[in-house]
């Protein structure tokens, strides 16, 4: 088996924000010319004024309900851009923690990792497209970052 057989892995940052749905499009688009599996992926934590985020410090009913939210979100997101029926090759993941670093240990396995140039957590004028450029200094595939409109 060649490298050309091996089925290519395409990590998408989604996060429910037009720019994130740009990006899992740019994906589908790609995966229709090239077979590769998409795997998109939604992440969240429970955000820490230093240090890392806290895991486990919310009560699980809690936990389960914030998990709950983001599938829902990537299921919109898959919905929005595949409609009723989507591939074969469509992996969903929810996952807990920052989303550049959770999306740049994804990259570890991947071959490439698209993100949207800014996501719901960019404050205007400040940390625009923070994720995004974490992911492209860090990254351990080659990184597409889609622009808006």
């Amino acid at each position: 088996m060649s490298a050309d057989d091996v089925a290519r892995v395409v990590v998408v940052g989604v996060d429910g924000s037009e720019e994130s749905i740009a990006a899992l499009r740019w994906a589908a688009r790609y995966q229709a010319a090239t077979g590769a599996t998409v795997r998109a992926v939604v992440s969240w934590h429970f955000p820490a004024a230093a240090g890392p985020a806290p895991y486990g410090v919310a009560p699980k009913p809690i936990s389960d309900e914030v998990r709950a939210n983001m599938q829902e979100t990537l299921d919109k997101a898959v919905a929005e851009v595949y409609g009723s029926a989507p591939p074969d090759r469509l992996e969903t993941k929810v996952d807990y923690g920052h989303p550049a670093q959770v999306l740049v240990d994804e990259s570890e396995h991947a071959d490439l990792l698209v993100v949207g140039h800014r996501g719901h957590g960019a404050f205007t004028g400040m940390l625009i497209g923070s994720v995004s450029i974490h992911c492209v200094t860090h990254s351990h595939c080659p990184v597409v970052v889609v622009r808006g409109g």
